[in-house]
């Protein structure tokens, strides 16, 4: 068996928001993509990628802003981790 990882970002820190960046880690070999090659995101939500057999195994921890830094743009903060085990090619 072999994992793929699948990051979300997503607008805010329910499943069904709107995904705003992507990154896709195949460790099968199969595919080399780099994060958000493509156009369009994998899934459009978090609850997508849960319907198409991702598991989830971490959500970014929800933390309060202080005063000023929710005008901040310097991360993406609502960040899911998805995993998905495949039969690796013999």
């Amino acid at each position: 068996m072999r994992q793929k990882v699948l990051v979300l970002y997503l607008a805010n820190s329910a499943l069904d928001a709107p995904t705003v960046a992507w990154a896709v880690y195949d460790g099968t070999g199969e595919t080399r993509p780099m994060a958000g090659d493509d156009d369009q995101a994998p899934y459009r939500t978090g609850v997508e990628a849960l319907k198409d057999g991702w598991r989830l195994f971490q959500a970014a921890q929800i933390l309060p802003h202080t005063r000023g830094d929710e005008f901040d743009l310097a991360y993406l903060k609502y960040e899911f981790f998805f995993e998905k085990l495949v039969e690796a090619a013999a």
